[in-house]
């Protein structure tokens, strides 16, 4: 049985802990805040922004003036995962749950007789995967110089797929990261960026939809060649704002998980040493007793 000073420096240490956790939960509140309106805000632009390369691409997509970006290579051999993460954890299942829809989605891949390639964005993602796929992983780039994250590092992100995918290192590109639903529902998400899937033309843009008679200046393979790798950075921003937004979410629910259980500790460890101290008070009671009968 732990003694009485055990005890004491027990509940310390949780009562310490729980300080700790606590300050987290606030401060995670206080960044989802601000990350909670920028991937709200954030949405409508990406949506805008394939509703209208849907309109464009209506008549284009499978046809032979397409752009590579919207029609692809037309090979499904190579696979490139974007794994999106955080570079910190005590975010609860954040991290492991993107990481393991694509570890999921590699482990088909590879079945089907597939090449994977995977790109990491965030150290925890890198850390879970190169366990089981060192040797697939081509780049790793961390976001700890880059919070919040703004559109130029996703613009960079965005430059380094083109490059590889003109190059023709891959064929199919696919995003993973979680979007943000409320503080305690997060989904992870994957998404294929290239050959864009975008929603079709009568779905997308107006009132009139696919009645609507549309004439465009340039043409449409003008436009899309334009607006392609322009759509390809800002679904990636997008990840990158639903992530933050989804991991300090996380954390503060995490964390509040944390803090309510070391209370529930401290209670426990409390009603021990209460316990102890009694028994210890009334074991030397009974020895003065059994003394003072004895002369």
């Amino acid at each position: 049985m732990p003694s009485l000073k055990d005890l004491r420096n027990r509940i310390t240490s949780v009562k310490a802990t729980q300080k700790i956790t606590k300050a987290m939960q606030m401060v995670a509140a206080a960044k989802l805040r601000r990350a909670q309106n920028a991937a709200e805000n954030g949405r409508p632009y990406a949506e805008k922004m394939a509703q209208v390369l849907g309109n464009l691409a209506g008549n284009l997509i499978g046809g032979v003036g397409a752009p590579r970006l919207l029609s692809g290579t037309g090979q499904d051999r190579v696979h490139l995962l974007v794994v999106c993460t955080g570079d910190r954890g005590l975010a609860g299942a954040f991290n492991s749950s993107i990481a393991r829809l694509a570890r999921e989605h590699a482990n088909r891949l590879m079945a089907e007789g597939k090449t994977v390639k995977i790109m990491t964005v965030g150290k925890k993602g890198l850390d879970v995967l190169r366990r089981q796929f060192r040797d697939q992983i081509i780049a790793s780039r961390d976001i700890r110089g880059n919070k919040p994250v703004d559109y130029p590092f996703a613009a960079e992100i965005a430059d380094d797929i083109l490059a590889r995918f003109e190059a023709g290192e891959f064929d199919v590109a696919t995003l993973f990261y979680s979007e943000f639903r409320s503080v305690i529902s997060q989904i992870p998400t994957a998404q294929k960026i290239i050959p864009a899937e975008l929603p079709p033309a009568g779905e997308a843009g107006t009132a009139q939809g696919a009645d609507a008679a549309l004439e465009f200046e340039p043409n449409e393979e003008t436009i899309l060649e334009t607006l392609l790798p322009k759509n390809l950075t800002v679904q990636v921003y997008r990840a990158l704002l639903e992530n933050a937004a989804s991991e300090q979410g996380a954390r503060m629910s995490a964390m509040d998980s944390a803090t309510r259980n070391a209370g529930e500790m401290i209670k426990k460890q409390t009603l021990i040493y209460n316990r102890t101290r009694q028994a210890m008070i009334t074991k030397e009671l009974i020895e003065i007793i059994s003394g003072a009968e004895a002369l």
